[in-house]
């Protein structure tokens, strides 16, 4: 692998290790021997590569893309949360664990965290927002229902 750590800690890639991640991107279940084939490289050369690539974090696993509405999860929500006492790593470590996030983000702005979390139902998310709303370091919350998703992208697509 060509890739080498730039300056600010960040991977630079090279044109074939950037071939490779498209190649796993559209399909991460397809083999080292077809992504060979595929850009005209050999078999333990994919496989160097892809090693490094995980070796140096830059593939950390490989996970099926999951349709959460198929599992009845038919709302998601976006929740600004206002953190008081200066709590804010602790208050977004212990969010983190609740069932149905699935991302807490550290924001500038008015709110100190966003969370995103999916629930099978209205009921489901009055719950959660209470529970949240009853944390010892959160002061408000802002919720907001996402109706439609245009784009949900999963993939880093290099």
């Amino acid at each position: 692998m060509t890739a080498r750590q730039g300056e600010s800690g960040t991977i630079k890639l090279d044109d074939l290790d950037i071939d490779i991640l498209r190649s796993l991107n559209g399909n991460a279940r397809k083999s080292f021997r077809d992504i060979a084939k595929e850009l005209h490289v050999s078999l333990t050369t994919v496989s160097n590569r892809v090693k490094a690539l995980e070796k140096n974090g830059v593939i950390q696993g490989y996970i099926p893309v999951v349709d959460a509405t198929k599992l009845g999860y038919d709302i998601m929500a976006v929740i600004g949360i206002k953190v008081i006492h200066g709590k804010i790593v602790e208050t977004e470590r212990d969010l983190a664990k609740e069932e149905g996030v699935f991302a807490v983000f550290d924001s500038t702005g008015e709110w100190d965290a966003i969370v995103m979390a999916r629930f099978r139902n209205r009921s489901e998310l009055n719950t959660f927002v209470k529970k949240v709303l009853d944390h010892e370091n959160v002061d408000r919350t802002y919720t907001q229902v996402v109706l439609n998703i245009t784009r949900d992208e999963k993939r880093v697509l290099v």
